[in-house]
């Protein structure tokens, strides 16, 4: 005989009520404007593959998707915004490389863990890195003459990052570790005023990703050494991988992906996965990426949850093997 006390009629009344209201306000999301928090400063990879999948939710759900760029102390900041926000569907990420795989081996002390702290969502595309110089300060127009020049003169190239730690300047560090090579590494606040910089001709070069760097190639600005992937990118198949050119296998991609506060519902996790999943592979938005040489990789929340814990363990090793240190 099962006896039923009145503590455990009342607890099981009010789940019962409560089961109800959760899945009406998951079903009602959203139900108002949702932030999308880049943690980084306008014009990088990030930021420009955010509005655009933020274009995209925003018409399919019928609700502003608000781009919020929280830069700062290599994308923490911005980070830890999220994952002290409420799991309600109304506060996402675009997490990338850096924020997620790269940091945890930075900064020692964050007030929150990339994999615990996080409920991944869609991975959006991977970004293989490019190298590029400027040409009127870099003789070399091939990985293998930058590698000759760089042990000529140990420290005298300049390369600029996003800032200390991030995925370009962890490019750089395997790069480096790759071929015995030493470069002096200049970082920014951003991507973007890296690039002005770039381009004006105050630093000599990076290994960014594609979407800020192709635009200045294209127009001349700046001369493509090298693509930091195994394979060509089909937006620009004239530049040669890192791996043709004798760096056997050497890879370095950056990738970029939707998370939300950990705790967020499953239901919101699959409506707005299988939204991006449809916006990434469609006719509009696929190869608007692809121009950027960013590959849509829409897939299953788990596997990009295994995708963060692999990336952590493999960049966390290359950031203490070369003593990379947080600002």
């Amino acid at each position: 005989m099962i006896t039923l006390t009145r503590r455990l009629l009342l607890g099981t009344g009010t789940a019962l009520l409560a089961a109800p209201s959760l899945a009406r306000a998951q079903a009602a999301w959203p139900d108002r404007p949702v932030r999308l928090i880049v943690p980084f400063t306008p014009g990088g990879s990030t930021d420009i593959l955010a509005r655009a999948l933020g274009a995209e939710l925003q018409e399919a759900f019928g609700q502003t998707f608000v781009i919020e760029n929280r830069g700062g102390a290599g994308g923490t900041l911005g980070s830890e915004v999220v994952a002290r926000a409420a799991p309600d569907g109304h506060t996402l990420m675009m997490g990338h490389i850096g924020t997620l795989a790269v940091n945890p081996a930075l900064y020692r002390n964050l007030s929150f863990d990339t994999v615990t702290s996080f409920t991944p969502i869609v991975l959006v595309a991977n970004v293989p890195n490019i190298m590029a110089v400027n040409p009127r300060k870099v003789q070399a127009t091939t990985a293998t003459a930058l590698i000759a020049q760089a042990k000529a003169n140990p420290g005298g190239l300049t390369f600029g990052s996003g800032g200390n730690g991030s995925a370009a300047h962890i490019a750089m560090v395997a790069f480096n570790l790759a071929t015995g090579t030493e470069m002096t590494h200049v970082p920014y606040r951003g991507t973007g005023p890296m690039m002005t910089d770039l381009i004006a001709g105050t630093i000599d070069m990076t290994m960014t990703g594609g979407p800020p760097v192709l635009p200045p190639i294209r127009a001349g600005l700046l001369k493509a050494l090298g693509v930091s992937s195994l394979t060509r990118l089909s937006s620009a198949p004239d530049i040669p991988t890192m791996h043709e050119q004798g760096l056997t296998g050497f890879e370095a991609v950056q990738w970029y992906g939707l998370v939300g506060p950990a705790g967020l519902p499953r239901a919101i996790v699959d409506r707005i996965n299988a939204a991006s999943t449809h916006a990434l592979n469609s006719d509009k938005v696929k190869p608007r990426l692809a121009a950027e040489g960013a590959d849509a990789a829409p897939g299953t929340p788990e596997q990009f949850r295994d995708l963060i814990i692999a990336e952590r363990t493999r960049w966390g090793g290359v950031s203490r093997r070369a003593n990379v240190q947080a600002d």
